[in-house]
């Protein structure tokens, strides 16, 4: 068990959460003050890398969502910041130890498709990583996971069409695509925007597969969806920039967020088998 899982026991007083939410760019309002049972910053977490990027806050916060425990980590450390891969494992490792049996992520992303605008939300299917980068390379955590693990249902099928349900019970406009990583920090150029088209992408964004993959590794089943806040590069006339990717993300966010409190509040983590 980490350090961090550890800490956050101690402080829960061994509560565990049945929930983790992971909050990407510009997503910074999950719970309601009144649910919130304890925070804690990163700082405070050894096995957390501190994010460097506006937009995301670096602290680990649980609270109920109706009532179902659940613990959000209002922001998440990225590749690009010059973190090893294999650091960024720790956190998804950290979930598991506390007991979370279903992870939902999110992220803000780019469109590959001019009739998903910005504003648009999208449940990912799938995900292509053409990052150059795993962070399960290295020695196998066995305690965790097998050396090699299947993804073939990396996001999990049961858990996403109850997604959909619920969207629509709400009348939740919700996409559904394949998401494609690239390392960043720069955008795209256009030239690789069109490249992902052509092999099927949707969305595309520089974060959410490391911890897919790590979840799956070690058994937590994964939802995932985008906040789409722009065209990708070469779709539109305008300059890609940071600032456009938080705003879309904030005018999106209370619908995000009420899709995912709704969901939360619908699934029965006991009668969905999860992909373990």
């Amino acid at each position: 068990m980490f350090d961090s899982s550890k800490v956050f026991l101690e402080k829960s007083k061994n509560i565990t959460p049945d929930v983790a939410v992971i909050l990407g760019s510009g997503l910074t309002n999950f719970f309601d003050e009144s649910n919130i049972t304890f925070a804690i910053s990163y700082e405070h977490l050894p096995d957390f890398p501190q994010p460097t990027v506006t937009g995301h806050a670096g602290k680990l916060v649980l609270g109920k969502i109706g009532t179902k425990n659940t613990v959000c980590m209002y922001g998440r450390s990225h590749i690009y910041e010059g973190h090893e891969p294999q650091h960024l494992a720790k956190p998804i490792r950290v979930l598991k130890d506390i007991g979370c049996k279903l992870l939902i992520v999110t992220n803000a992303a780019g469109s590959l498709d001019q009739n998903m605008p910005a504003g648009s939300l999208m449940a990912i299917s799938d995900h292509i990583n053409w990052s150059g980068f795993n962070p399960l390379i290295g020695s196998n955590a066995d305690d965790y996971g097998p050396r090699f693990n299947d993804m073939s249902d990396g996001y999990n099928k049961e858990y996403r069409l109850k997604l959909l349900e619920v969207a629509k019970k709400i009348n939740q406009k919700l996409y559904e695509g394949i998401y494609c990583m690239y390392s960043g920090p720069n955008f795209e150029t256009p030239a690789e925007i069109q490249a992902l088209k052509v092999i099927g992408g949707n969305a595309v964004g520089m974060s959410t597969v490391p911890e897919v993959l790590v979840a799956n590794h070690c058994g937590i089943p994964v939802v995932a969806i985008s906040v789409i806040t722009n065209l990708a590069a070469g779709m539109n006339k305008t300059k890609l920039s940071h600032k456009e990717t938080l705003e879309n993300a904030a005018l999106a966010e209370s619908n995000i967020l009420n899709l995912i409190k709704n969901f939360i509040n619908d699934i029965n983590l006991d009668d969905t088998s999860g992909n373990n």
